[in-house]
């Protein structure tokens, strides 16, 4: 790496962590307000919440990345053309693809990053994250059950309690379970625990009674218990068994989903994500390519370098639409699935003709000579 290339992929390096940092802050935090209620309402520590939310950080990335990539590549070389740093760089003679070269390398080291990220960490950081979900949901009393509080556990039932103590213990127990409308039933209880067992949530309460209404009658039915079981219904799927979405799967999990009936009916938009893992990486490079044709493309101007870069911006968004538009369309068409790859394709194609267009090293008069 000669002083040049090391020089311009410095410039590059400034804007392209200021940039990624900005972003992922901005998502993050954004994203991370939808979980506060774990901690305002079910007891969820800050360093859980954290947890929580930075196993989302590698899907943040994967999107942020390439875009950060673009607009560093944007911004560095518009700082360099506008310092005339490379006009001076012509001058030398050096040609366009060699003024490229730090921002490809750039790119290229972003899509290895990449490729780390969409095939191993997005897939294991959402994975934990469902599963840490499920358990803050699905929960013994201590995070779930507030005391002092009428907690809805699942619809039709709310549960008010007293006290908890260690171990999960609740004191002071009030349940209304009004899941069958014509007969509501109203347990209190002096003890309990909510457990979740193989077969789903539980509510086991200790000495006290069951009164059911029967509307239609007016009739009153007490029951003293000393252990009384209520099912509260399935929440959600057991953790072992529970059903994994796209963004938990890893690329062999995605191409061969397996044959359960809901994995039968998203194997479509399963294999559409499995291309798209394989090709995003590659937006870092195909975003790159746009990015070098707006800023190095023709000659210099001062005054005309704005309406490069708008266009520059512009080809750059409508990559994007495209790349999110195609996610769909491929997921109802998987015969339509190269198109993943011909959309990273154009761009680069469309560097390399520009590239074509241009000799190998401008002379130094020629590069003088410029406006």
């Amino acid at each position: 790496m000669n002083s040049i290339t090391r020089y311009i992929a410095v410039q590059l390096a400034g804007p392209l962590l200021f940039i990624t940092l900005t972003l992922t802050g901005v998502v993050w935090l954004t994203q991370s307000l939808r979980f506060v209620d774990f901690i305002i309402n079910r007891g969820l520590s800050v360093s859980g919440f954290l947890s929580l939310t930075l196993m989302l950080l590698p899907g943040f990335l994967a999107i942020i990345l390439p875009v950060a990539t673009f607009c560093g590549v944007l911004f560095a070389y518009n700082r360099l053309e506008g310092d005339s740093e490379l006009l001076v760089m012509r001058a030398t003679g050096l040609s366009d693809r060699r003024l490229a070269q730090p921002a490809l390398m750039v790119a290229g080291v972003m899509v290895l990053i990449l490729y780390l990220v969409t095939l191993y960490l997005m897939p294991i950081g959402f994975r934990n994250f469902k599963e840490m979900q499920f358990i803050l949901r699905n929960s013994q009393a201590a995070v779930l059950l507030q005391e002092g509080a009428f907690n809805s556990v699942v619809t039709g039932v709310t549960v008010y309690v007293r006290e908890r103590r260690g171990g999960g213990e609740l004191r002071g127990l009030l349940v209304h379970d009004a899941r069958v409308p014509d007969k509501p039933v109203t347990m209190m209880a002096e003890s309990g625990i909510l457990t979740l067992t193989p077969e789903g949530p539980r509510f086991i309460m200790l000495n006290g009674n069951r009164q059911e209404i029967e509307r239609e009658r007016g009739q009153l039915s007490l029951l003293y218990f000393e252990r009384y079981v209520l099912d509260l219904g399935s929440i959600a799927a057991a953790p072992a068994g529970r059903w994994r979405e796209s963004g938990e799967r890893f690329l062999h999990e995605l191409f061969d989903p397996g044959t359960s009936p809901d994995d039968l009916k998203n194997a479509n938009a399963f294999r559409a994500e499995a291309h798209r893992r394989l090709v995003l990486p590659w937006y870092a490079l195909a975003l790159t390519a746009i990015a070098l044709i707006a800023v190095l493309d023709g000659e210099f101007n001062r005054r005309g370098r704005w309406p490069r870069l708008v266009a520059g911006a512009a080809a750059g968004l409508a990559f994007e639409v495209v790349g999110v538009a195609l996610v769909s369309l491929v997921g109802r068409n998987p015969g339509l699935a190269p198109l993943f790859y011909l959309h990273v394709l154009i761009p680069l194609l469309a560097l390399v003709w520009v590239w074509l267009r241009q000799p190998a090293a401008l002379p130094a008069t020629q590069a003088a000579g410029a406006n």
